[in-house]
């Protein structure tokens, strides 16, 4: 049966944070081979609550059963990630979207703790938007296809995309968005975007951009004018995205509802000097200004 935290709003860390069970130990939501790779317990993190943890503070309870599926994924995806771009590709894209969905979640879940234990020393109970439990519950619903048998059916829930990029060898950019469930990572020779529950909404919106850019090799400062893109839309996406989740014969089937329905668009619209901001964020190591994007109002600069 499925698991449902979000119900009952359980974060107990002596429950596993995937099944439900007990749990038998904490593990890094940034897997052991990866910080040890980039040295992640030197890297600084700003939490929600702006206190700054390293990479390796981060921690879930698990199960036996988690930790033996945790185990099992991140064994292949090491794998994939040391072969690179190429290696990468020949990843199946659901175990891409579990890998991912692994460390998003697990941020989210490790913030609620805090907040939890931050509300409980002033004596008040959490505060927490129905619209983001409802994400979160989404997004842990179809994390469990790492413990259970479960089928996705119809449009896929999520947008990943995967390029080449010529980082140099000792980059590590990990970047996710809690409130859009949007992520980037850019490491090794490639770089990946992902929009957790946009149900492939993001594709279409950058179709063009996509088009332009398959088959080529991206400079990092192409790749993060990509992900800016992406963040932003993530921001305009005005959807809150349904799905039919059944429970028959042992298997659990999650399929997307329509996002389309009335005359509204899935977007809000694109407002160049908001984008320039937050392009700007993500230009940041090449010092390229507000001024600078916003010269000409009408065509922000771009490197693609």
């Amino acid at each position: 049966m499925m698991y449902h935290p979000f119900r009952q709003f359980e974060f107990d860390p002596k429950v596993c944070f995937l099944t439900g069970q007990a749990a038998i130990q904490q593990v890094p939501v940034f897997p052991t081979w990866l910080s040890r790779r980039f040295q992640l317990d030197e890297k600084p993190l700003k939490m929600l609550d702006e206190q700054i943890l390293s990479y390796t503070d981060i921690q879930v309870p698990v199960s036996a059963r988690a930790l033996e599926a945790l185990k099992a994924l991140e064994n292949e995806v090491e794998s994939a990630f040391t072969g690179g771009y190429t290696a990468l590709k020949q990843l199946s894209p659901l175990r891409i979207f579990q890998w991912i969905a692994r460390q998003v979640y697990g941020m989210i879940y490790f913030e609620i703790q805090l907040g939890i234990r931050q509300q409980a020393r002033s004596g008040e109970s959490l505060n927490f938007s129905q619209g983001l439990m409802h994400k979160f519950g989404n997004l842990h619903a179809m994390l469990q296809s790492l413990v259970l048998p479960l089928e996705f059916e119809g449009l896929q829930a999520w947008t990943i995309h995967l390029f080449p990029v010529q980082n140099e060898p000792e980059t590590f950019i990990y970047r996710d968005e809690i409130n859009t469930l949007a992520f980037s990572l850019r490491m090794a020779d490639f770089g990946i975007i992902a929009c957790l529950q946009d149900n492939g909404e993001s594709s279409q919106y950058h179709a063009a951009l996509l088009k332009k850019t398959s088959g080529q090799v991206l400079t990092p400062i192409q790749f993060e004018e990509l992900c800016a893109r992406f963040f932003y839309s993530a921001y305009l996406f005005n959807r809150l995205p349904e799905y039919s989740i059944i429970e028959a014969h042992g298997t659990t089937y999650i399929e997307p509802m329509n996002l389309r329905i009335g005359s509204k668009p899935v977007y809000d619209a694109w407002q160049n000097k908001t984008y320039a901001q937050v392009l700007e964020t993500f230009w940041k190591p090449w010092g390229h200004s507000l001024f600078e994007i916003l010269k000409d109002p009408d065509q922000p600069l771009s490197f693609l």
